[in-house]
């Protein structure tokens, strides 16, 4: 036998592909099968299912004819065979078992895995009140067959890549063929498989800024997630594309358009009066959140703009801070509170959130610095906030807000006008993930119906449309 297809050349190969001997939980285990060959079983220790692996071994080692019987007739599920030396090290890394014999040329990939995972739970912030109470995980493989669970259709198709060079971690494209675009399709198909990174540090963030590069001015989120398998196979089901990583428990939901945020998955749980109206309020709370505060403050700044029914805004007694300093400290003290909040334990994180915004709160208005005005509406916005489940969205919402304010303290009415035209150009020049149609689809190109569907539920679609 050449000395490249050799036993002992294999062997020294992967030996030097995966570092033996230089981390303890790479498993190199050689033994000698029933007919006398040797063999060789790399693995990685925790990701292997170890009952599965032991009666695996049992069965080699008992009579067989050869080892190419050993190796071509390995009684597990999903067995798939290999030569390179590079391809097996990346196998064994990826969980796999892969399995050696002296006489043979081929090496057989046993996928043996058995990941670490947690269980099964609903998301924490994207909770319904009817409806499932399943998650994703961390684990590619068991997400996408609970996306197979929901859709039981051959035409599902989930495509495998690997992206980052030290990480090699599995990417998943999952589309239905003949709903989802083909030709968005291909383009990110092709779009993955060009992406040249080491890693993807932080999986589907890092994914998404190589699929659509953020420019530092432009908060508007430019990809929508969720974590939810219903909610994953609905869109499947309305034609999007929803790409997966492995560690990460959320799912990026592709083509991605501004007005996408207004749908949520409670919303389709209920009866359609209901749940319409439910997204109506949504989307006038989001935009109170944007242009309360900033036309609360112009109106204070400019009281004769204030018709008698409404005077009831302007503020009686001022307070030792000017308005614009009372309100970007409010802000600045509410997001240091949510980030407070993350790193206390959980039995403790709603408590302290809200005795500390009472402390502070009644603190700062008993000492004359803030007025009750200011603290009234901030508490609105930050609670009003909640309502977008989408936290790249909110913060997005936010930054514009205290754009909008900055540049009414500076210039008055006019500063007000520019803000909210800011806003809209920054939105209309987002350069997402969104396919053909658009950012701003259905408004621009404009589909009325399509427009209409997304602030009104409606109905299931009849069957063979979407």
């Amino acid at each position: 036998m050449d000395n490249l297809n050799s036993f002992e050349h294999k062997i020294a190969e992967i030996d030097r592909a995966l570092r033996i001997g230089s981390s303890f939980d790479v498993i190199k285990k050689e033994f000698t099968l029933g007919c006398g060959a040797r063999a060789v079983f790399y693995y990685i220790d925790g990701f292997v299912n170890q009952a599965s692996l032991s009666n695996l071994m049992v069965h080699l080692l008992g009579d067989r004819p050869d080892a190419a019987d050993c190796i071509y007739n390995i009684p597990f599920a999903d067995v798939e065979h290999e030569r390179e030396p590079e391809k097996l090290a990346l196998a064994v890394l990826s969980g796999a078992t892969v399995f050696i014999a002296d006489g043979v040329d081929d090496a057989a990939i046993i996928d043996s895995r058995g990941y670490p995972t947690r269980s099964i739970e609903e998301p924490d912030h994207d909770k319904v009140l009817r409806g499932a109470r399943e998650g994703f995980t961390e684990s590619l493989l068991q997400n996408t067959a609970l996306i197979r669970r929901h859709i039981r259709d051959p035409r599902l198709t989930i495509k495998l890549m690997k992206v980052g060079r030290i990480t090699a971690t599995d990417v998943a494209l999952c589309y239905i063929e003949g709903a989802a675009e083909p030709e968005f399709v291909q383009s990110l198909e092709r779009q993955i498989s060009e992406i040249d990174i080491d890693a993807l540090t932080m999986a589907h963030e890092t994914l998404a800024e190589q699929l659509a590069p953020r420019k530092w001015y432009n908060p508007f989120p430019k990809v929508r997630y969720t974590e939810r398998p219903d909610a994953s196979a609905a869109m499947l089901e309305e034609g999007s594309v929803i790409v997966m990583c492995d560690t990460s428990p959320s799912a990026m939901i592709l083509p991605t358009a501004f007005f996408d945020f207004l749908q949520e998955t409670g919303d389709y749980y209920f009866p359609i009066l209901v749940g319409s109206y439910m997204r109506l309020v949504r989307l006038f709370v989001s935009i109170l959140t944007v242009f309360l505060i900033p036309t609360w403050y112009m109106l204070v700044r400019l009281p004769h703009l204030v018709p008698k029914w409404m005077d009831f805004i302007i503020i009686d007694e001022p307070a030792a801070l000017p308005v614009f300093v009372q309100l970007i400290l409010a802000e600045l003290v509410v997001d240091g509170l949510k980030l407070a909040s993350l790193n206390t334990p959980s039995t403790l994180a709603g408590s302290f959130s809200a005795i500390s915004g009472l402390l502070l709160g009644n603190y700062a208005i008993d000492t004359g610095y803030f007025t009750d005005e200011v603290v009234l509406y901030i508490a609105f916005v930050s609670i009003a906030n909640f309502t977008q489940s989408s936290y790249e969205l909110g913060y997005a919402l936010k930054l514009c807000r205290i754009m909008i304010l900055c540049l009414t303290a500076a210039f008055s009415i006019w500063g007000y006008i520019a803000g909210l035209i800011i806003m809209l150009v920054l939105i209309a020049t987002t350069n997402g993930i969104s396919g053909p149609r658009g950012y701003l689809y259905p408004l621009i190109p404009f589909n009325g119906r399509a427009l209409a569907r997304l602030f009104v539920r409606t109905s299931k679609p009849r069957p063979g449309t979407r």
